[in-house]
């Protein structure tokens, strides 16, 4: 298994996400658009850097788990948003990802979550991304559907509950 690395995706770059990011990933997640279908901003930069700070460890607290998390440098050097992953034995992840308003519509949340993917598949091991979202989130919707997720049935197995108004996706680590 590899470490956290930083990730290119065109002329972006996904760093791995430290408590030195908190600063500037305040203000990419105040904006209140990202927050619409769910979620709320961090409660202040120094819960936001205890946070970041407690991610640093990069596993669960059982040791279970991966906990990857990478910000989007755009080529300017400001950030743009972030990317996860919950890594789970057997290789299966939880993939999640938030962007700041300003930059929707460009391609770059689809290029930095595939940039994940492709360092989840190849870095982890992993063979099955996994995505929840709110089911009247029609733009995590689209770009999941563009990334080749699809709608998990019931009948599955998958042991991931979903709530009311959530809608659970799912691929193969190397579709799309």
């Amino acid at each position: 298994m590899s470490l956290m690395r930083p990730l290119i995706a065109g002329d972006l770059v996904l760093e791995p996400q430290v408590a030195a990011h908190a600063d500037a990933m305040f203000v990419v997640l105040s904006d209140p658009r990202i927050y619409e279908h769910e979620n709320a901003p961090p409660a202040s930069v120094d819960a936001l850097r205890e946070r970041f700070r407690r991610l640093e460890s990069r596993l669960s607290a059982d040791g279970q788990e991966l906990w990857l998390n990478w910000v989007i440098r755009l080529p300017g050097g400001d950030l743009a948003g972030f990317v996860q992953a919950t890594v789970s034995p057997g290789g299966r992840a939880a993939i999640a990802y938030e962007l700041a308003s300003a930059h929707w519509g460009r391609g770059i949340a689809y290029h930095a979550v595939q940039a994940m993917i492709d360092e989840l598949v190849d870095g982890f091991g992993v063979h099955t991304l996994y995505a929840v979202l709110q089911r009247d989130n029609r733009r995590s919707l689209r770009l999941l559907e563009r990334l080749g997720f699809g709608a998990t049935l019931p009948d599955e197995g998958v042991a991931r509950p979903v709530e009311p108004g959530e809608l659970l996706m799912h691929r193969a680590g190397r579709s799309a």
